[in-house]
């Protein structure tokens, strides 16, 4: 009698992981789709602002937002406003272009962090789950077939019953991994989307700071960037 309840309990505590797997694909996947529509949305708004704008200085006078594109402007401009022969310290030191250019790039490599953050748990619960699953109908089917040797029939009274009880684990399983895998894939997609067009706009962000030979005047009407 306790061991059929603990065969009982494995199989049950195996359903109860893969309740906890959905609940956090679901949670994971709602976050992120709340992010990216927010990050794209608010690239869209500081993109227009900024093109619209006369001048680099002009743009920089633009209320930056809490977007990725708004985020790495604002380091660019950041980097483009200390005078360069003034430096004291390492993180302004060395060319103008390069100082600009490598802090663009640690924006954008904290941006894509960002961005990737929470894909991992859909990875390795759309990889994980199914075996899960299996794990489960594996063990209900090893109980079952011993409650049937226990019997001494096999006749499909005995049998269909405690296997397709096991097999319910794999299906949950499956049902389970399925949304995780095709949101892995959607959001993967969505974040090199954003990436690229960040990157796209740190290019043009670099050619645009050619025409003010790498220096950047705080604006004097009190505008932030």
């Amino acid at each position: 009698m306790n061991t059929a309840l603990s065969n009982d309990q494995i199989v049950t505590w195996t359903l109860y992981v893969l309740i906890a797997f959905s609940i956090a694909t679901w949670t994971v996947v709602l976050l992120k789709l709340w992010q990216n529509l927010h990050a794209a949305a608010s690239n869209r708004r500081y993109a227009k602002s900024f093109w619209a704008a006369p001048s680099l200085v002009a743009a920089a006078a633009i209320e930056s937002g809490d977007g990725p594109a708004a985020r790495l402007a604002a380091r660019g401009f950041d980097a483009l406003r200390p005078a360069g022969g003034d430096a004291q310290d390492l993180e302004h030191a060395g060319d103008r272009r390069d100082l600009l250019e490598r802090c663009l790039r640690q924006q954008l490599q904290r941006e894509r962090r960002s961005l990737e953050s929470g894909l991992t748990i859909l990875a390795s619960i759309g990889s994980t789950a199914p075996f899960v699953g299996l794990f489960g109908t594996v063990w209900g089917i090893m109980h079952a077939l011993k409650d049937i040797t226990k019997a001494g029939s096999a006749s499909l009274d005995v049998v269909a019953g405690p296997i397709g009880d096991a097999l319910i684990a794999t299906a949950i399983g499956i049902a389970v991994a399925v949304p995780a895998v095709l949101a892995y894939n959607f959001f993967l997609r969505r974040t090199k989307s954003l990436c690229a067009d960040l990157d796209d706009f740190a290019t043009d962000f670099v050619n645009l700071a050619v025409m003010t030979a790498w220096r950047l005047e705080r604006p004097t009407n009190g505008g932030q960037s």
